[in-house]
């Protein structure tokens, strides 16, 4: 594992729950790559390779969008070592939930 990314999606959406709604879909689809993740309050954390990580970034976009967004906002940070592995979630934060 090379990379880890956080992507936080803000849809424009009418309401706080259309807003829950879009980010949800777009949370689904992040479980569905079956790459390891963590959600967040405010981000989704991903880890796996740089390049898949890439494209999953780019289809958060287009899911929020295909979920009625009429536009959608998002920051990403980007971890990347391509000579070895980055930290990984749990080495991260498990201290911190026991």
């Amino acid at each position: 594992m090379n990379a880890s990314v956080a992507i936080q999606t803000l849809p424009e959406a009418k309401n706080d729950d259309e807003l829950i709604r879009i980010v949800d879909e777009v949370i689904d689809y992040i479980k569905s790559t079956g790459l390891n993740y963590y959600v967040g309050p405010f981000e989704t954390a991903i880890e796996g390779d740089y390049d898949e990580l890439m494209d999953i970034v780019k289809e958060c976009q287009h899911i929020a969008v295909r979920a009625g967004a009429p536009s959608v906002m998002a920051y990403i940070k980007v971890t990347y070592k391509p000579e070895g592995d980055v930290l990984t979630i749990e080495k991260k934060v498990t201290k911190h939930h026991n």
